[in-house]
């Protein structure tokens, strides 16, 4: 029987400039995580039904959250960087043996905004590059 998990407790992590992996979980409202891999068609001549094979596979992860002093720091701080950042996300939580994504990704995308009568908010895209690891936490 399928146990599901209440969103509250997702966990996400990217480095800060000097490369310390930091918890900004307590900023967020929204982590989005799609995955996908490309397929190359390889129909012929004769053929009835289109044909595929696999290439490569990608992924972006966006975030979207309240506008808090030190986590702008972190993003500010690395946006436009030529390293790669690492990151996790545990959209279950962190508990012991929940699942946990990782890998490197790209700072591309950062704002913040506000308004009259709204909370200062903010969002940011990140371009995974490299495989993503699928684990547990321990």
């Amino acid at each position: 029987m399928p146990t599901f998990r209440h969103g509250k407790n997702s966990v996400f992590k990217i480095d800060d400039s000097g490369g310390t992996l930091r918890d900004i979980s307590n900023t967020l409202n929204s982590v989005s995580f799609p995955r996908e891999v490309e397929t190359l068609e390889t129909t012929s001549f004769g053929s009835s039904s289109r044909s595929y094979v696999v290439g490569f596979s990608d992924a972006t992860i966006s975030i979207e959250g309240s506008y808090d002093a030190t986590a702008d720091g972190y993003l500010a701080g690395v946006i436009g960087g030529e390293s790669s950042l690492s990151f996790e996300y545990g959209p279950e939580g962190s508990t012991s043996t929940f699942v946990k994504y990782t890998g490197e990704c790209f700072l591309t995308s950062y704002e913040v905004s506000g308004g009259v009568g709204d909370i200062v908010s903010f969002s940011a895209e990140f371009q995974v590059t490299g495989a993503v690891t699928k684990g547990a936490y321990a």
